[in-house]
């Protein structure tokens, strides 16, 4: 053989190597496909997508407000989910139970809570803890009023309540995904659908 037919078998060979690595490093992807007019059209799920973006003209001061909203929810969203989770975990608990036991409960879940989260909870500014308050009653179905009286007593929420009208906020609001919330709603549906990681 000439030494041009080697170099070039070799080349060859170099070359096939290569792609064959190129192929094995690609994933592969099989999706389902519908059959029209005998053709073949690939039958691809997409997920929602949803715009979190900023109109031409847009100031820099909503551009801020928007940025910071979404930073506060990505903050406290899963302190609300972590809320819901518990507060069904107790609720199942206390099915049955007298009324004594209830109260002894409540105050050693109370105990452990604080003990867990209130270092957290102390470091949320004020407009994370009414986003807080937002999302948990998204997540639970429950104004934190209701919550608060479920657990503790009508006086206990009373009390709360009204700290909280004194910083202008109403325990008793009720979260709203289509009016005043739908900004909160959106970016929260953004997270779950894992568009930020």
């Amino acid at each position: 053989m000439k030494a041009k037919n080697i170099k070039t078998i070799i080349g060859l060979c170099i070359l096939m190597c290569c792609g064959l690595q190129y192929v094995n490093a690609q994933k592969v992807k099989i999706f389902r496909g519908i059959i029209v007019d005998r053709d073949t059209i690939a039958n691809i799920p997409l997920n929602n997508v949803y715009i979190l973006g900023f109109k031409e003209g847009t100031s820099k001061k909503e551009k801020r407000r928007k940025t910071r909203l979404v930073n506060n929810i990505l903050k406290v969203y899963p302190y609300a989910r972590t809320a819901a989770q518990v507060l069904e975990k107790y609720d199942k608990m206390l099915v049955g139970l007298p009324e004594k036991e209830q109260k002894v409960l409540m105050k050693e879940a109370e105990k452990n809570l604080r003990k867990q989260y209130l270092g957290d909870i102390e470091k949320m500014t004020f407009t994370q803890g009414i986003i807080l308050l937002k999302l948990v009653d998204r997540e639970t179905g429950k104004t934190t009023y209701k919550i608060v009286d479920e657990l503790r007593g009508s006086f206990q929420a009373f009390f709360y309540q009204s700290i909280a009208r004194l910083f202008k906020y109403n325990l008793k609001d009720n979260y709203d995904p289509k009016g005043k919330d739908k900004e909160i709603e959106q970016i929260v549906r953004m997270i779950e659908d894992g568009e930020f990681n």
